[in-house]
């Protein structure tokens, strides 16, 4: 019998495996075992203690999975150290919250059958990410379905999405540990290598189907990483440098490319204080048959915006939809705002775009973009996609200085290109950019914290994956169900 205090501990720790398993380590077997052990030790729990044990899981989960909110807080907020450390407690803390309610509901609705706990563990689990991809405006981060971007179970993606791949690799992880417990280890051993040969088999069957189809000839995209500090992205007193910078990058890019992205808030202020060199650049973009899509605050009557617009052979303007907070707004800004520094950070009075913009173009091709921290929405990313033929995402990552944040969000987005089958451009500000192809591979891409430009050629694509057709509807019915119908009768 284990005392509370190991057990809380081995929870503490097997969540803080759990971000070995995402980017930029990408050792993919440590989630399915950071889940694993969880499961074993809620299985083993006394009545009194599945909610301390899961809230010790989710301590250790979010605070090293999401340590990169501290530098964000810290260095660009900026905020005193101590100051940053405890709103990153306070984030991390309450984020784990929802570990000890996920486990105190599986320890309610536990069946006293193996088979069931389990299915229900896995059901459990991503019906609590999926809940967090709405709670308090949503942060879809750090999802246990990520892993599986760079491993044998990569061809499950298009057909199930991030939160089907969760399922899988939490149910895997339970039965890997369960595995090497007594009594009956040889049977489970069995059941065990079965089920991972199927979902490696089913996995190597799915990646050779081709869901979508080439559209037209492969285009030449360059996605540039001006790299940009934000000490100097808005004072003035660098505006008319970064302008030149622009100018003279894309001048040089144009007419060799069919498309140039910039990344998010590629021009130091709004659309309206730069007339006349936007106009210059589309007009010599639309002279060379090159479209030029770039990041850049836009205003208006209705409010001020994160924006992307198309120049020259392109056409369009998408409106930011999904705000960060405190980035971008101030909740409760009546009292937070100016209280410290990061509650009054600069481009932090957006307004959100409506729903169902069009898409923009680039010549004949439908672009779908999404900026920053949208493209870590998958269902999101699925309905505002529609037809496209090609995927853009531009960020300013900046604000996770060195951290993992970076990468992380880049699997993300190589992720969002996998589920849809499309290639996708990535612009950041200073890394990490990309070509992307429809089947994540990385085509191209950049270092962090340099000054570059990617380029290559991507193939705009028709068709869907059966993602693109159903969304995460299937696995949160089927989640859903499991509970149900495994809960013990009277």
């Amino acid at each position: 019998m284990r005392s509370n205090a190991t057990r809380w501990g081995l929870a503490l720790a097997a969540g803080c495996l759990f971000a070995l398993g995402l980017a930029p380590y990408n050792l993919w077997p440590a989630i399915p075992l950071s889940a694993g052990v969880l499961f074993t030790l809620l299985r083993d729990s006394p009545s009194a203690t599945p909610w301390r044990t899961g809230l010790a899981y989710g301590l250790g989960f979010f605070g090293v999975s999401v340590s990169w909110v501290y530098v964000s807080i810290h260095v660009y907020g900026p905020t005193p150290a101590a100051l940053a450390v405890l709103l990153t407690a306070l984030f991390c803390g309450g984020l784990a919250l929802l570990h000890g309610f996920q486990a105190s509901l599986f320890y309610r609705l536990g069946s006293r059958h193996l088979s069931w706990r389990l299915i229900q563990f896995a059901s459990i689990w991503v019906l609590f990410e999926w809940l967090r991809s709405w709670l308090l405006t949503g942060f879809p981060w750090a999802y246990a379905g990520y892993s599986v971007l760079d491993s044998p179970l990569h061809g499950w993606i298009p057909v199930i999405g991030v939160y089907g791949c969760s399922w899988l690799v939490i149910s895997l992880g339970c039965l890997w540990v369960e595995s090497l417990r007594g009594p009956g280890v040889t049977s489970r051993w069995f059941v065990t290598a079965a089920y991972t040969g199927l979902l490696w088999t089913g996995a190597l069957l799915w990646s050779g189907m081709n869901w979508t189809n080439a559209m037209g000839e492969p285009i030449r995209v360059a996605a540039v990483q001006p790299n940009v500090p934000l000490t100097e992205k808005w004072a003035p007193r660098h505006r008319q440098r970064i302008l030149r910078a622009v100018e003279d990058t894309s001048s040089m890019l144009i007419g060799q490319h069919d498309l140039i992205v910039w990344p998010e808030s590629a021009l130091p202020g709004y659309r309206d204080q730069f007339r006349a060199e936007i106009n210059r650049l589309g007009e010599a973009a639309a002279s060379q048959g090159t479209a030029l899509i770039t990041g850049v605050p836009t205003r208006d009557g209705t409010g001020r915006f994160n924006s992307i617009v198309a120049l020259g052979n392109g056409y369009g303007e998408y409106r930011k939809q999904k705000l960060v907070p405190f980035g971008e707004y101030v909740p409760l800004e009546r009292w937070l705002r100016g209280v410290i520094a990061f509650f009054d950070l600069p481009m932090s009075q957006f307004t959100a775009g409506r729903a169902n913009q069009p898409l923009l173009t680039a010549g004949d091709i439908k672009v779908a973009p999404f900026i920053c921290y949208e493209v870590v929405y998958p269902d999101f990313v699925r309905a505002n996609m529609r037809d496209a033929a090609l995927m853009i995402t531009i960020s300013n990552d900046t604000w996770f200085g060195a951290s993992t944040g970076p990468w992380q969000h880049f699997q993300m987005a190589r992720f969002r290109a996998v589920e849809l089958g499309r290639d996708l451009v990535r612009s950041t500000n200073d890394g990490v950019s990309a070509l992307i192809q429809a089947d994540g591979q990385i085509l191209a891409t950049t270092s962090q914290f340099t000054q570059s430009v990617v380029t290559g050629t991507l193939q705009p694509r028709s068709g869907q994956t059966p993602f693109a057709i159903t969304g995460s509807l299937p696995i949160w019915v089927f989640a859903l169900i499991t509970l149900v119908l495994g809960r013990d009768r009277p």
